[in-house]
């Protein structure tokens, strides 16, 4: 039976320095490692994560998830509800080396229902609680930390747009094929900065005809978490990775949903690239939430004529 090992960073900051240690200590024999690129968010949903993804086709009835902590793995009472669903059903079990999950049995099951025990679930929710509740506590703290600093002159708030006297250096290195996310850490802002300040030389850029149509509208759309955490670890063009980039995060209870602006054309693209949702291999919350997307991205044809 095989060790698997999975390990994962929230920013490209940050290193598995910690995660190591705990591990190494563990005493884990022969581990096989799945390591996500660095940076890879606590937003995405575990099972859209292309390393955990690689580990749950590489791993075979019998073998042992390790991880650090659970906050590696999940996020929220959904992602540890939807991650033990698919353990479960692979005959996988899972271990925990640090932390409040550290001392139970996540894999427990009835032997009659065959259904997660109810006392393990309630622990699990309960302690997914708190920790949103200790992430929240942070975020307050910052938002705190910004009036005070803004107070004293200093302001916060969402990176700057590229300046104006910076725009033919961030196109020249563009052209010579420095990538947009590099160019963003450059220069600290967003990627979509980027993408405005060298549209023209995007690979799908068209100059506009003066006999052309008008040109779509662009409508905001909420898309439910768990299809935007997919669609963020999936292929897109640049008008859907910006699309997506741009969006605003609004909490609902244990989830969120992304506001997104884009014209109807990227959201029905954004629609068929998650597709896949609709299949056997995802998990029933994704199904629904795919399906919710699917209503309200049908729903705009009422309102673009088409």
């Amino acid at each position: 039976m095989a060790n698997l090992v999975y390990k994962r960073v929230s920013t490209d900051q940050q290193s598995t320095d910690r995660q190591n240690l705990v591990l190494a200590e563990a005493g884990i024999e022969e581990p096989v490692v799945f390591e996500e690129e660095g940076g890879t968010s606590s937003r995405l949903h575990p099972l859209a994560r292309p390393k955990f993804g690689d580990l749950l086709v590489y791993a075979r009835p019998g073998d042992t998830v390790h991880i650090s902590e659970m906050f590696r793995l999940v996020r929220g009472t959904g992602h540890i509800l939807d991650v033990l669903d698919v353990l479960h059903r692979d005959r996988l079990a899972l271990r925990i080396h640090d932390g409040a999950f550290s001392a139970m049995d996540l894999t427990a099951r009835h032997p009659r229902t065959g259904e997660l025990l109810s006392t393990v679930k309630f622990m699990v929710q309960t302690l997914a609680a708190a920790g949103e509740l200790q992430r929240d506590l942070q975020r307050e703290l910052t938002y705190d930390g910004l009036r005070a600093a803004e107070a004293k002159g200093n302001k916060g708030g969402r990176r700057p747009a590229v300046k104006t006297e910076l725009v033919d250096a961030v196109r020249t290195a563009y052209m010579e094929g420095r990538a947009i996310a590099a160019l963003a850490r450059d220069h600290q802002v967003s990627r979509g900065a980027i993408r405005t300040a060298v549209a023209d030389l995007l690979p799908d850029y068209t100059a506009a005809d003066p006999g052309a149509p008008a040109p779509e509208t662009p409508v905001v759309l909420d898309m439910p978490g768990k299809v935007a955490d997919f669609l963020r670890a999936a292929e897109l063009d640049n008008a859907e990775r910006a699309a997506l980039d741009e969006g605003q995060a609004v909490r609902r209870g244990q989830g969120y949903t992304l506001r997104v602006t884009a014209v109807p054309a990227v959201h029905r693209q954004l629609l068929d690239r998650c597709q896949v949702l609709d299949g056997t291999t995802a998990v029933p919350a994704q199904r629904k939430a795919r399906r919710e997307y699917e209503n309200r991205v049908n729903g705009l044809g009422a309102h673009d004529g088409s």
